[in-house]
């Protein structure tokens, strides 16, 4: 029954996302904004796809257990384009915001992300193992954390400040995806029903989605 419902689950929204990306890559108009949220999109559900393609095949065949390299390597290519998918996440909103400043913010954001990227190429992660260490499942998953709260905070005062009705939920899209990922990265080796998790955050990150391309819809004539 789980293998059923994820691999339907999973299927739906590898397709949904990645489609409205197309979409809004298209139909942009040269609007940066939305040609970057589009190119978002089509890295999230690209990425995840490396992840949940051979999660569906495990269950669906031979189990977890024999795709322990294959799950490895989606999870390592995984952590990388979501680390780019915040970086362009925080470009989206420069660029919605008009943001001609905030050098050190950028600073940050990027410093973050290649630290996050550096902690996720060290072999100490032991990616295509059964035995991968929770300490840098922690160590790996800071400046991820760190970059999403900046993220949360940046749309959250710019959506108030600018009446921006289209964005006022963007923040909390992204408090949820790292509420419900937390708690996997944490605890899911110890209780795998905690792993289920996975399924309202990617949840969040279809909403993320659709906020762009609802407004996409209503600003671009």
């Amino acid at each position: 029954m789980q293998a059923i419902v994820e691999t339907l689950f999973d299927t739906v929204y590898l397709i949904s996302v990645i489609t409205i990306g197309i979409l809004m890559i298209c139909k942009s108009k040269g609007n940066r904004q939305f040609t970057l949220f589009g190119m978002m999109a089509v890295l999230l559900g690209s990425g995840d796809a490396f992840h949940l393609i051979p999660r569906a095949t495990a269950l669906c065949t031979t189990g977890l257990e024999n795709f322990t390299v294959q799950l490895g390597l989606g999870k390592w290519i995984t952590s990388i384009t979501m680390t780019i998918f915040y970086v362009v996440l925080y470009h989206v909103w420069r660029e919605r915001y008009q943001i001609k400043d905030r050098k050190t913010t950028t600073a940050i954001i990027y410093g973050l992300a290649v630290l996050r990227i550096v902690l996720c190429m060290m072999p100490q992660n032991k990616w295509l193992t059964a035995d991968a260490p929770l300490s840098w499942g922690i160590y790996r998953n800071i400046p991820f954390a760190l970059m999403g709260l900046i993220i949360i905070v940046l749309f959250y005062k710019s959506a108030k400040e600018n009446h921006d009705t289209s964005f006022r939920w963007m923040w909390l899209t992204i408090v949820l995806s790292f509420a419900f990922y937390i708690p996997v990265v944490l605890w899911a080796e110890v209780i795998p029903m905690i792993g289920m998790l996975m399924i309202p955050k990617t949840c969040a990150y279809v909403w993320t989605v659709l906020i762009g391309y609802k407004a996409m819809k209503k600003e671009v004539a």
